[in-house]
């Protein structure tokens, strides 16, 4: 038997897809293929209508080409993603605020395993953290190898839908370099 190879016993089915089994000197044991398709676990994108959500208008803003987040309207703190009870004050008196579409980018790393659900293919891709001014948030860079970014580079953010599990249409944000 090699190191590759799986024992097993009467009790454990490990069905069709597991691999091919083989006798190994009286013993059954499960050949393993070289890659293993995993079902999708994480929706990254929460659904984003009222029913579903108690931020369903920085969705709509979105929609719209806005991005925006809540603003506590007793004690003035703007806090990203947006709230539904600011965290400074337990306030529930919040309002929305857009937020510049334009920013600098602070940090960012590159994601090579591990990517949300809708996101798959776009492996290896650019993660950051985007200076917006009043809030920092995390974004996807969109279109931008990481050798080519730095530390303040200018960024724009682009709405984008969402593919999904779900009927409607879901959008999220990404920054793009900024044009010279």
């Amino acid at each position: 038997m090699t190191e590759n190879d799986i024992d097993t016993d009467a009790d454990n089915d490990t069905g069709a897809d597991a691999g091919a089994a083989v006798t190994d000197g009286g013993r059954d044991v499960v050949e393993l293929p070289d890659q293993i398709e995993l079902p999708r676990l994480l929706d990254f994108y929460e659904l984003q209508t009222e029913d579903t959500t108690k931020i369903a208008e920085f969705y709509d803003n979105l929609r719209e080409g806005q991005l925006t987040t809540t603003e506590c309207q007793d004690c003035g703190e703007i806090h990203f993603p947006p709230r539904i009870v600011c965290p400074e004050c337990q306030s529930e008196d919040l309002e929305y605020v857009d937020l510049p579409h334009e920013g600098e980018l602070f940090a960012f790393s590159t994601v090579r395993a591990g990517a949300p659900m809708g996101m798959e293919d776009e492996v290896p891709f650019v993660i950051g953290i985007v200076d917006l001014g009043p809030v920092q948030l995390s974004a996807h860079v969109a279109d931008a190898e990481y050798d080519d970014l730095s530390i303040g580079d200018p960024v724009e953010m682009k709405v984008v839908e969402i593919d999904g599990p779900v009927d409607h249409e879901r959008v999220f944000y990404r920054f793009t370099p900024k044009e010279s």
